[in-house]
């Protein structure tokens, strides 16, 4: 296992939200804890070779940054329409092939089953299903863009 897996497998920890993980293999032995303000990962090797204790930056704070407040506009109230959301990480397309026209467009009427795009994902075309009916209110994602796992792809009015 080189520092590049490990590096890896460190961000996929801190993803996750697990606050230790331990992995064992025949000449490895990998701990990795996490708390609400630093990252620690331990590496032991069990021959006496050298490998070095790979501690990961501690995240940065993120202050919220407060928002103007704004007069309620019920044009702009997502909480009432679905979200779609990504079920895997890969690449996101629009269409079935750069010739063929869009799966759906904003203000199409849609029902469960209906294909509403195509996510790759290593040279797989994965077709995403309607879970829901409704009307597309929004596109949230450009076509042929990265999308990650549970990422907002579109939102659906169900009246």
């Amino acid at each position: 296992m080189d520092i590049k897996e490990i590096q890896n497998l460190i961000k996929f920890v801190a993803k996750s939200g697990a606050s230790e993980v331990k992995l064992e293999m025949d000449d490895i032995k990998i701990t990795i804890k996490t708390a609400a303000d630093s990252e620690t990962t331990i590496v032991h090797q069990v021959p006496a070779a050298s490998v070095p204790q790979v501690v990961a930056p501690a995240p940065a704070p993120v202050t919220p940054e407060p928002a103007a407040p704004a007069a309620p506009d019920p044009a702009s109230d997502d909480s009432k329409y679905i979200t779609i959301k990504s079920p895997i990480i890969g690449t996101f397309y629009r269409k079935p092939s750069p010739d063929k026209p869009l799966f759906v467009e904003v203000g199409q009427t849609i029902a469960e089953g209906d294909v509403l795009c195509i996510i790759e994902a290593m040279k797989l075309f994965n077709e995403i299903e309607s879970e829901v009916s409704g009307k597309i209110v929004k596109i949230l994602v450009d076509d042929a863009s990265p999308v990650e796992f549970d990422q907002p792809l579109f939102l659906v009015d169900p009246s």
